[in-house]
C-alpha cells in the first residue's frame, strides 16, 4: 500500500513551530480568562500597551497613499532601484565600509538567509551559528540539504565565547573548504545580546587566520533584523566599518528586514546586501542571488519597497518616521529594563540582555517551566536551552512581577 507520494527528500517533513504553538495557547487563555488577565510573551511583534499590533504611523500613512499601480504592479527581480539604494544607506547609516556593495530584494529577512544558505554553502556541508538561535535557521538548512552546527554563545562569565567559536570554526574547516557563519547581532534573537566591537575583532581575526593560505573561503551572514531597536543608529552600526578591506576569500552579507524596523511583518519585504573588496565577487553575488530569487519567489512586494523608498527620499517624512520608531524603541527598552532589574533583585539568572525584542532564561526543562508559568497566565516560548520572553509584546505594567514568577517556576521544576 502506498502511503506517500512525496519525493524521498521531502518525506517525513512536519513543521513543529513551538512559537506559534505557545501563541495559540496564550490566545486560548485570553478567550477563557480575558486578555487583561493574560501575559502573552510569545509574540515576536511590537504590541502596544493594550495588546494590539503596533504599526509605525508614517509607514501606514505612506503605504495607504501609494497609487494602486505602485502596489499592484510587478517589481523587478532584484528589487526597485530606489529601494535597493535606500537599503544600502539604511544598512550602514554613517558607517558604510569601503568595498564593493550590491543589494538584492528578498522575501523578508528569511529570504535573505535562504538565498545565502543556498548560494554560499555546499550541499551536505555544515553551517555555523550560536547555540542560542532562531529555530528557523535549522529549518532553512535542512530544506537546502545542509546541517546546522553550533558553538556556545556565552562563556562561564556570560561573555561572548570566542574560544568555543574558534574551536568550532577550526573543526569545520578541517573538513570543509568553505564555511558559512550566521551571526545575529545586534539585539540577538532570542537573547537580546549584541556583540561588542572587541568581540567582532576576535571573530574576524579567527576568520582571517583560516583564509591566509587561500584554499579556504568564509562567508559571514550578519542577520541585522533587529538593529533598529538596538540603540542609536550609528552607535549600533559602528562595528560595520570592520568589514572593509577584508581578504577576497572572506565575503560579508547583511540580512536586512522591513518586518521589524518598519512594522510590516506580513508584507515579507527584505534584502541582502553583499560586501567584498573584490568587484567580481560582488557582481557574482548580484547575479547568483537574483537567479535564486527568480527560482524561489520570483519578485517581492512592490508596495512595501515603494513605501520605504518614499520615506527615505523625503527628509520630513524620514525625520517623522525615525522619531516615531525611536519612541517605540524607548518603550521596548523600558519593558526590558523592568524585567532585568527585577531579575537581578530576585536572583533570576537571565542571559545578558542588551536590546531588542527578546530575552532568555536558561533552563534544563524549558517546556515544563513554560507549562508552570501558565498557572500565572504567563505564556512564553520554550526553546532547546531555555525560555524566551518577548519583551516587545508585554506592556510595562504587566512586565512587573514576571521575573519573580519565572524564578518560582524554575525552582518548582528543578526541585529547589
Amino acid at each position: 500500500m502506498i502511503n506517500s507520494m512525496a519525493a524521498t527528500h521531502s518525506q517525513g517533513k512536519v513543521l513543529k513551530d513551538v512559537i506559534f504553538g505557545a501563541s495559540a495557547a496564550a490566545n486560548a487563555a485570553a478567550q477563557k480568562y480575558g486578555a487583561d488577565k493574560v501575559t502573552n510573551g510569545t509574540i515576536g511583534a511590537i504590541m502596544d500597551d493594550e495588546g494590539k499590533l503596533l504599526c509605525i504611523p508614517t509607514v501606514e500613512k505612506v503605504l495607504r497613499s501609494l497609487p494602486m499601480n505602485e502596489i499592484a504592479a510587478y517589481a523587478p527581480i532584484a528589487g526597485l532601484p530606489a529601494y535597493l539604494e535606500a537599503v544600502k544607506n539604511l544598512t550602514f547609516a554613517d558607517n558604510k565600509p569601503d568595498g564593493y556593495l550590491e543589494a538584492v530584494a528578498t522575501a523578508g529577512g528569511t529570504g535573505a538567509i535562504h538565498n545565502t544558505i543556498w548560494n554560499y554553502s555546499e550541499i551536505g556541508d555544515s553551517v555555523l551559528t550560536s547555540d542560542w538561535y532562531w529555530g528557523t535557521y535549522n529549518v532553512l538548512c535542512n530544506e537546502a540539504g545542509r546541517k546546522l552546527e553550533t558553538y556556545e554563545l556565552f562563556d562561564e562569565n556570560m561573555n561572548y565565547n570566542i574560544d568555543s567559536f574558534t574551536d568550532k570554526v577550526n573543526s569545520l574547516l578541517a573538513d570543509q573548504d568553505s564555511l558559512l557563519i550566521i551571526i545575529n547581532t545586534p539585539a540577538h534573537n532570542p537573547t537580546g545580546y549584541s556583540l561588542s566591537e572587541e568581540d567582532w575583532d576576535k571573530v574576524l581575526d579567527v576568520c582571517k587566520e583560516h583564509v591566509k593560505g587561500g584554499d579556504k573561503k568564509i562567508t559571514l551572514l550578519v542577520d541585522i533584523a533587529y538593529i533598529d531597536y538596538a540603540g542609536e543608529k550609528n552607535e549600533s552600526r559602528k562595528f560595520m566599518r570592520k568589514f572593509a578591506n577584508l581578504p577576497d576569500n572572506i565575503f560579508t552579507i547583511f540580512a536586512f528586514s522591513m518586518s521589524k524596523g518598519y512594522t510590516l511583518y506580513g508584507q515579507r519585504t527584505g534584502a541582502m546586501v553583499g560586501l567584498s573588496s573584490n568587484k567580481e565577487i560582488a557582481t557574482e553575488f548580484l547575479n547568483v542571488c537574483k537567479y535564486t530569487s527568480r527560482a524561489t519567489w520570483s519578485n517581492i512586494n512592490r508596495g512595501a519597497m515603494a513605501t520605504l523608498a518614499t520615506i527615505d527620499s523625503d527628509k520630513t517624512l524620514l525625520a517623522q518616521f525615525e522619531a516615531e520608531r525611536d519612541a517605540i524603541y524607548q518603550t521596548i527598552k523600558e519593558r526590558g529594563a523592568i524585567f532585568m532589574n527585577e531579575a537581578a533583585q530576585c536572583g533570576l539568572k537571565a542571559l545578558p540582555y542588551k536590546a531588542g525584542f527578546f530575552l532568555s532564561i536558561p533552563s534544563t526543562d524549558p517546556a515544563a517551566v513554560c507549562e508552570k508559568l501558565h498557572d500565572d497566565l504567563i505564556f512564553a516560548v520554550p526553546l532547546k536551552r531555555g525560555v524566551r520572553i518577548a519583551v516587545c509584546s508585554i506592556s510595562a505594567e504587566k512586565m512587573h512581577g514576571i521575573a519573580q514568577k519565572t524564578l518560582n517556576a524554575l525552582n518548582f521544576v528543578e526541585g529547589k
